[in-house]
């Protein structure tokens, strides 16, 4: 059983509430435009990296007539999809070895994953797993904005607390993440470099902002439990990275602050008052195709 990312990178709820967001039904229209894909045709499709399934989740909803099938290395993230998003196969997987024949698939698809993999890997076997024509899309985070709310500002405890942690944090290079990032000109060049043409990017801008008044009272308040999400999960990865130098009294201290915190932020919005604190988020969507 492989439980890495789930619980020392990213937890589950990080995942998940934030990509349901970033994938919401508002934003579908940004999305399809730079997928590309046949509308109506019964597609195949692979989504590498899945984590614990918001994007299977969307591109189901988003593309009824396909067949999603999803893969990930993390076992807890593949039981926690299975749970909450019917009518995709998830399953756990390796993109540098994908379990399927050659020419499987009409499209392979990935957010946030490239960075992670030795390029002529996770490129190679999308290759030979796509069919001739077939279609790649690789999602990769770029540089947003993040705005939050006073409330939320950082405390002194909480200031010691993360200074402490950054001594001995060495998750980056432990697991090697993202050890292969690429610039916006780097990553469609990768892509021709492995064989894929008629190359195309485009970027998704989703604006996360609770006191936008198109945001819907459950939308927005999803937004700030998201944050709040992330905020606890990161505590909980702390604590299971390196439990001799964090106590366990230390974490529950934290969290307990990070509650507080988010619950005042909740009232806040309940009562009107806006605070105007937002996440923008920039995705960059690269297209390429297999030669027919």
């Amino acid at each position: 059983m492989n439980t890495i990312w789930s619980n020392y990178i990213q937890g589950i709820k990080t995942l998940y509430y934030s990509r349901k967001l970033r994938f919401d039904t508002m934003f579908r229209e940004q999305y399809k435009a730079l997928f590309g894909l046949e509308e109506g045709k019964k597609l195949k499709i692979l989504e590498i990296g899945c984590g614990p399934g918001a994007l299977a989740g969307a591109l189901h909803r988003w593309y009824p007539e396909a067949e999603i099938i999803a893969i990930d290395r993390d076992s807890e993230f593949i039981s926690f999809a299975k749970e909450n998003e019917p009518g995709i196969y998830f399953m756990e997987g390796d993109a540098t070895a994908l379990p399927f024949e050659d020419g499987s698939f009409d499209v392979t698809i990935s957010n946030t994953v490239s960075e992670h993999i030795e390029p002529e890997k996770f490129y190679g076997e999308q290759l030979r797993v796509l069919k001739p024509g077939g279609v790649c899309l690789v999602l990769s985070a770029r540089k947003g904005i993040h705005v939050y709310a006073k409330c939320l500002t950082k405390r002194p405890e909480e200031e010691a607390f993360w200074k402490k942690v950054e001594q001995y944090d060495d998750t980056m290079e432990r697991f090697a993440v993202c050890k292969y990032p690429m610039s916006e000109a780097e990553l469609p060049l990768e892509l021709q470099i492995h064989g894929f043409q008629n190359i195309s990017t485009g970027y998704a801008t989703i604006n996360l902002t609770p006191d936008h008044p198109a945001v819907s009272p459950e939308m927005a308040q999803a937004m700030i439990n998201a944050n709040r999400y992330t905020a606890l999960e990161a505590i909980d990865s702390v604590r299971s990275f390196m439990p001799e130098q964090v106590t366990e009294a230390e974490c529950q201290a934290m969290k307990d602050i990070v509650e507080e915190k988010y619950d005042i932020r909740m009232e806040q919005y309940q009562k009107g008052e806006k605070q105007w604190d937002t996440n923008v988020n920039i995705t960059m969507v690269v297209r390429g195709e297999k030669e027919k």
